[in-house]
């Protein structure tokens, strides 16, 4: 199966799955992706999603035997539609970077709000090499790097290093190989924990301001801000901060603070689409 889907509590778990084909992305493991973070925007059921991939490659890039032959325009409309999940989740993405992220994988790792790489990890834009110019990815990996180095990095095809990532700031965190995973984990449980609220209206206002002016962005600053305040969850958390205990989130899922809430699995294959199922 190429794509793996399995939700723990809040977390929705997301692993590419072609490890003989070093995860390279099919046209129907972008448009699975794709429609996981959308069905994933509704409800709280889903706090935080976590990529990640199996194998010791990450991901290769677009799969290019299927790409030639392959219709173009559909393949390029998915394509915008996976490299740009970062801007339109109102759900934390954390990506788990475990080894090589090359062309279209490192499109994926630039839509993680937080990123961790292993040690070991190589990047690039290698779409040159190919006769290609990273198109779909160019956006986010500017907003992520700046228009210099990302022009030169398209330019050129070279691979940089995990520590280059962090010193960058694509990456936020470098880990060893063996505890990348567990620390990425680690890292998405504690943001399904936090206030549902409290992460929506942050991610909203860093959505909604982009492009605006200081005063548009201040404005909004106001409005979301006042629903903050004025919700139960910081009632609750102020609460909680006097009193010195942990807060109890009013927006959490029903089940969420009794481990009733719903946990499941998925695989989507060539030809599936499938979301989580309850278990």
């Amino acid at each position: 199966m190429e794509l793996l889907i399995e939700q723990q509590r809040r977390v929705l778990n997301l692993v590419l799955n072609r490890p003989e084909k070093r995860n390279a992305l099919t046209f129907e493991m972008s448009a699975a992706i794709v429609q996981a973070v959308e069905q994933a925007q509704s409800g709280n059921d889903v706090g935080v999603i976590l990529i990640s991939a199996v194998g010791p490659v990450f991901c290769a890039g677009m799969d290019l035997d299927e790409a030639v032959s392959i219709d173009s325009d559909a393949l390029a409309m998915v394509h915008d539609q996976l490299f740009t999940i970062g801007l339109r989740s109102h759900k934390p993405i954390v990506v788990a970077v475990n080894g090589a992220a090359l062309g279209g994988g490192l499109g994926l790792v630039t839509q993680g709000h937080i990123a961790i790489g292993s040690n070991g990890a190589a990047f690039g834009l290698t779409e040159v090499n190919v006769g290609l110019w990273p198109f779909m990815i160019f956006r986010a990996l500017e907003a992520a790097l700046g228009a210099r180095r990302s022009l030169e990095l398209s330019l050129t095809g070279r691979l940089f290093t995990a520590e280059e990532a962090l010193e960058w700031g694509l990456l936020h965190k470098v880990s060893t190989p063996s505890e990348l995973l567990d620390q990425a984990r680690g890292l998405a449980a504690d943001l399904a924990k936090a206030s549902p609220q409290a992460i929506e209206l942050g991610l909203k206002y860093m959505h909604s301001t982009r492009n605006k002016t200081a005063e548009e962005a201040g404005a909004i600053a106001r409005e979301l801000r006042s629903i903050a305040m004025n919700s139960a969850d910081f009632k609750e958390g102020y609460q909680a901060f006097k009193l010195k205990r942990r807060p109890r989130w009013p927006s959490m899922p029903p089940g969420f603070y009794d481990g009733s809430a719903r946990s499941g699995s998925g695989v989507v294959g060539k030809g599936q689409t499938e979301s989580s199922t309850g278990k």
